[in-house]
């Protein structure tokens, strides 16, 4: 499909929306465009004869009631409210909320909704290879939170996450991902989501369990200009952790007033590790949250609780020092949480926290530690080194962390193409959704990665959809 024509298509179903809308929102003083990654589409028109101009939207009309008594923030993805690939701390605000509001917002597709079934690769390595500079994801936001200030934090709790009814996973061929010189070919997958069963079949007789999270919800970085959206930070941003589900709470650091949050690359699931770049990609109709603004309790780097954890995360292109710094912020956490110096913080984090490989695929690889609330309790702490009854195990030991996951996560792949025959493209695909890897470190020379798959996710095809 030529460009012009998804572009055209995508400007026409942004007119429609608006139309059908009660207010239409226009940026009354957008940035000036990065030249490698201007803004595109700039912006929508409603064309039709009779119809007034897109102007400023009434904010009035984007606060309903509810039965209850409440009032709920209603934020649709246009081209008006998202951003394609950036953050910047001078966007102006699409939202402005107090503390304490809901937010029920929704987010599009990896590049204003052009990634949707039929789009084929060689269209989504054109999205990426023309606009350089710039991430995949559609963003939308910013949303401003009155009362927030540099040095306070924001409290962001997932109520409830509705995806639509399709997602993808792709490799955009000899780009990106973990073994982008391995992967010189690309491929493209489209899935349908059984949102009643919270499953996906991603292969004849593989299906997937669903468990829908923000790949991407992060506040503006302190420093001014223009950014990527691929890597992770202090801001929150492109975290990849798949613990972040609805019922968890995100505590981040605020850097400028106001915030400024964000939320896009919307998932179904993924696993731990991330590794052909994708997960399995979709959007949110509906992303449900809580703002509070956190006075008095400064934080320097996000944390995630959970109904039974805490999570702590560091983020670095080298996975050595990612791990370097999840691990300073579990001893910070665990020295706080239980009131003991940091050498028995350290002693005890071997014994209790688990600490898996959120991703490596964002310029910046991560790693998060799950820690238990209850001091008496510890996480999942079982890395096996040889197939068990619930999981089929690849493991390597190596004192640099980047080559024990390397190869332990390649292990898995070839694995699952000589015994499980599968395609070595969905191999690597499968690995990117489903795969489970595990970090083991005992000392500087010894660090073990463990790559799980499980199982339980071979069933009996059914031929359903």
């Amino acid at each position: 499909m030529a460009r012009v024509t998804l572009f055209s298509r995508i400007a026409l179903a942004a007119s429609a929306a608006l139309i059908i809308g009660t207010a239409a929102y226009a940026q009354t003083s957008p940035p000036a465009p990065a030249p490698a990654a201007p803004q595109f589409p700039p912006t929508a028109t409603i064309t039709t004869p009779g119809y007034p101009g897109v102007g400023p939207a009434d904010a009035k009309l984007r606060v309903v009631g509810l039965p209850s008594g409440k009032k709920v923030h209603l934020l649709p993805a246009t081209l008006e409210t998202t951003q394609w690939g950036w953050f910047d701390n001078a966007q102006a605000p699409v939202l402005r909320v107090n503390s304490g509001d809901t937010i029920v917002m929704e987010t599009m597709m990896h590049s204003h909704n052009q990634v949707v079934p039929g789009t084929t690769i060689e269209q989504i390595k054109k999205t990426r290879t023309d606009f350089p500079g710039r991430g995949p994801h559609t963003l939308t936001g910013p949303i401003y939170i009155e009362g927030a200030q540099p040095g306070d934090v924001l409290k962001v709790r997932l109520n409830k996450i509705v995806p639509r009814a399709y997602a993808t996973n792709f490799n955009v061929p000899g780009m990106f991902g973990q073994f982008p010189a391995t992967y010189q070919d690309g491929q493209v997958k489209y899935l349908y989501l059984d949102l009643e069963n919270m499953q996906t079949e991603f292969l004849p007789g593989i299906v997937l369990p669903l468990r829908p999270f923000p790949g991407t919800l992060g506040v503006a970085r302190k420093e001014p200009g223009r950014y990527s959206s691929v890597p992770p930070g202090e801001y929150a941003g492109n975290m990849d952790i798949r613990d972040f589900v609805a019922g968890t709470t995100l505590y981040v650091p605020v850097h400028v007033p106001g915030a400024l949050l964000w939320s896009g690359d919307s998932h179904a699931g993924q696993g731990n590790g991330e590794v052909n770049l994708t997960a399995i990609e979709t959007s949110s109709k509906k992303l449900n949250i809580k703002l509070e603004v956190v006075k008095g309790k400064p934080l320097d780097f996000p944390r995630i609780e959970t109904p039974k954890s805490w999570i702590t995360m560091g983020f670095d292109a080298d996975m050595n020092k990612a791990w370097a710094q999840a691990k300073a912020q579990t001893v910070k956490f665990l020295s706080e949480q239980r009131g003991v110096s940091a050498e028995q913080a350290e002693k005890l984090m071997a014994s209790v926290s688990d600490c898996r490989v959120s991703q490596v695929v964002n310029v910046k690889k991560g790693i998060h530690c799950l820690n238990p609330k209850n001091a008496r309790d510890k996480e999942d702490m079982e890395r096996p080194t040889k197939e068990t009854s619930k999981y089929y195990v690849s493991h390597v030991k190596d004192a640099d962390l980047n080559k024990a996951m390397n190869d332990a996560s390649m292990g898995m792949i070839k694995w699952l193409e000589s015994e499980k025959k599968i395609a070595r493209l969905d191999a690597y695909g499968l690995a990117s959704v489903a795969m489970d890897c595990r970090v083991e470190v005992v000392s500087d020379t010894e660090k073990t990665v463990h790559c799980l798959m499980p199982k339980s996710i071979w069933v009996a095809s059914t031929g359903k959809r």
